[in-house]
C-alpha cells in the first residue's frame, strides 16, 4: 500500500516576466511526497527541480506567476495566510541547499544559525534548543559540539557547514524536507558520508523528503520513488529500482546510458544536443530534438501522462520502444 500523500503538486506551471512578455519554466508538474516516504527528483541542469521546491514553500519571486495546486497535508498551500505560511515553514518543511556557505550568514556564530528559527517561533527555548542542537551535531558526527557552536562559518570546512545545515533542519522535526543537491559542493570523498547521515537522520526521525540531483544513481540509491523531469515537465516516475533496471522513457534511458560504469573501462555515452528550457519547446515532445525513437507524431503531438506497468510516463511510444530502451541500459 502506498503512504497517504503528504505533498501533492497538481498541473503546476511556473512563468516569468521577460521583456513584456512571460516565459514558462514549469509546465503540468505532477508530483506527489508520502508521509515518511523519499522520493528523487532528478534532471539536467536547468530541468525545473529546485524551482518546483520553491513553489512548494512559496518562495518565488515576485514576478512569478503560478498556476495549478500545491496542498500538504490536504491544506492548500497557496492560500495560506501570513501567520499560517510562517508556521509551515517554520515547523512542517524545511530546505537544505546545496551551496551551505551561501546560505549561512558569516558574521553570526553556529550557534545563532541552528537555534534562531526554533527561538525565535516560539517552539523552543534558547536554553533547550542549544541542548538539542548539541545532541544533533553528535549524531551527525560533529565532534566537540560545544566548540563549534561558538565557531563562525568561515572557521569550519564544507563537510562540516554540510552537517551544520542538516542540524539546523531537523531541529524543528520537520514532517518534510526538501533536500536541493546537498551534497554537489562537497568532495566526493565527503558526499557520501554526509547523505548517510541525512538518510539516517530522516528514517530515525519519520519523516519524508523530496530529493533534488541530478545524479540518477544517487537518487535511487536513497529513494522509494523517481520522478525524472525534463525540460519543464516530468517525463518518469515509478519505484527507483523499477525505473532504472526497465526505462520507459527516453530520456530517462539516456541518462542510464550516461553513467560511468563501475566494472568495466568503456566510452561514456552522452546524451546527443543541449538541454532545452520549457519556454523553449514550441511543439510536440520536449525530448524530440534528442530523442533516437522520434518520429512525426513526437515532433508534432505533445504526449500526454499515462499509466503503463504501475508508472506514469509521458510518451507517445513507450510500450514500442521499452524493449529496445532496456537493452541500451542493459
Amino acid at each position: 500500500m502506498s503512504p497517504r500523500s503528504l505533498l501533492t503538486v497538481e498541473d503546476l506551471d511556473i512563468s516569468v516576466k521577460h521583456r513584456g512578455s512571460r516565459r514558462p519554466l514549469v509546465r503540468d508538474v505532477h508530483l506527489s511526497v508520502g508521509a515518511a516516504e523519499s522520493v528523487g527528483l532528478v534532471g539536467e541542469s536547468g530541468s525545473g527541480k529546485s524551482l518546483t521546491i520553491k513553489a512548494a514553500m512559496r518562495l518565488l519571486p515576485r514576478n512569478a506567476a503560478v498556476g495549478g495546486s500545491i496542498s500538504f497535508d490536504d491544506q492548500d498551500v497557496n492560500k495560506l495566510g501570513r501567520r499560517d505560511l510562517a508556521r509551515f515553514r517554520s515547523r512542517d518543511v524545511a530546505l537544505i541547499h546545496q551551496d551551505p556557505r551561501a546560505h549561512i550568514n558569516p558574521s553570526r556564530t553556529i550557534a545563532q544559525f541552528i537555534t534562531e528559527g526554533v527561538v525565535h517561533t516560539g517552539l523552543m527555548s534558547e536554553e533547550s534548543a542549544l541542548e538539542q542542537a548539541c545532541a544533533l551535531m553528535r549524531d551527525v558526527g560533529i565532534t566537540d559540539a560545544e566548540k563549534r557552536l561558538r565557531q563562525y562559518p568561515h572557521q569550519l570546512s564544507g563537510g562540516l557547514l554540510q552537517r551544520v545545515m542538516i542540524v539546523a533542519t531537523m531541529l524543528p522535526s520537520p514532517r518534510l524536507i526538501f533536500a536541493d543537491e546537498p551534497t554537489t559542493a562537497l568532495d566526493v570523498t565527503v558526499q557520501s558520508d554526509v547523505m548517510a547521515i541525512l538518510m539516517e537522520q530522516i528514517r530515525d526521525h519519520h519523516m519524508a523528503m523530496l530529493f533534488v540531483t541530478h545524479d540518477l544513481d544517487l537518487a535511487a540509491a536513497v529513494t522509494d520513488r523517481l520522478a525524472v523531469m525534463y525540460a519543464g515537465t516530468i517525463v518518469e516516475t515509478g519505484d527507483s529500482q523499477d525505473i532504472c533496471a526497465r526505462p520507459l522513457h527516453p530520456y530517462t534511458a539516456a541518462l542510464l546510458r550516461s553513467r560511468p560504469s563501475t566494472t568495466e573501462v568503456r566510452r561514456l555515452t552522452a546524451i546527443p544536443g543541449r538541454p532545452l528550457a520549457a519556454y523553449e519547446v514550441t511543439s510536440g515532445c520536449s525530448f524530440t530534438s534528442r530523442c533516437p525513437f522520434a518520429n512525426d507524431q513526437c515532433r508534432n503531438e505533445v504526449p500526454q501522462r499515462r499509466l503503463i506497468e504501475g508508472r506514469t510516463v509521458t510518451c507517445h511510444r513507450a510500450e514500442e520502444i521499452a524493449e529496445p530502451l532496456q537493452e541500451q541500459v542493459s
